[in-house]
């Protein structure tokens, strides 16, 4: 049963809070928020009513109680099973352990990047580096305010992390920008020089960029180690 459905983290979040105490399905969503964690996975209360029945069904978390509070209807709580717990222990190990492919949005965006004009790309970045800049300032703000107020740093790592990750992001967006930006960035005339030839409709022409390309590409496709001199 271990190692099954396990792609999505909502999974995992009920698990783990389940592992603290038995709770119903609208106490572990408001739990999540209170703790921001649905800045971590993505929360609904549609998918959790599912991730909660695909659970219960795997064995994984079992109905320990029903309660009713005034004209509300009946809630279920629900706690954890052995084979739950078990199950909560291998994937979050398993997840610290072991790296995985993911797909950013943004590094599809950068596999795709020549599709726009450099300068317009220049901007975009520029833009994108003061949205960063925001977010880090704001998520740094909440992390130090978290520490004076005595939140244990265990409870905050994810954030640390964001942090991290941001921290490097702009770095790399930045860098970038100024490369094309000062004409530093390898074969960016050729880039530049593609764009030149759109037509009225913003697109080159077929043939055209099928020969830059291949022109550009050859030496790789020819064998030849290290990028072609132009």
């Amino acid at each position: 049963m271990a190692g099954r459905g396990r792609s999505n983290p909502l999974a995992l979040a009920v698990l783990t809070l389940l592992w603290e105490r038995p709770m119903h399905p609208y106490e572990m969503s408001m739990t999540l928020r209170e703790r921001r964690k649905d800045e971590t996975v993505r929360l609904n209360f549609g998918s959790l009513y599912s991730v909660v029945e695909g659970l219960e069904k795997r064995g994984l978390i079992e109905a320990a109680s029903t309660e009713r509070e005034g004209n509300r209807p009946t809630r279920t709580v629900y706690r954890i099973t052995d084979a739950g717990a078990t199950e909560a222990v291998d994937w979050l190990s398993d997840l610290v352990r072991t790296p995985v492919k993911e797909f950013p949005q943004f590094e599809a965006a950068l596999s795709f990047l020549p599709l726009l004009a450099p300068d317009d790309v220049a901007r975009l970045l520029r833009m994108r580096a003061a949205s960063v800049r925001t977010t880090l300032t704001s998520l740094e703000t909440t992390v130090d305010e978290a520490r004076r107020q005595g939140l244990p740093r265990i409870f905050a790592l994810e954030a640390e992390y964001e942090i991290g990750l941001l921290r490097a992001e702009l770095d790399f967006v930045v860098g970038l920008e100024a490369s094309i930006s000062d004409g530093t960035l390898e074969h960016v005339d050729m880039w530049r020089s593609l764009h030149a030839r759109t037509n009225a409709a913003g697109r080159i022409d077929p043939d055209e960029l099928a020969e830059a390309v291949a022109d550009a590409l050859s030496p790789f496709l020819s064998g030849q180690e290290g990028p072609p001199d132009r």
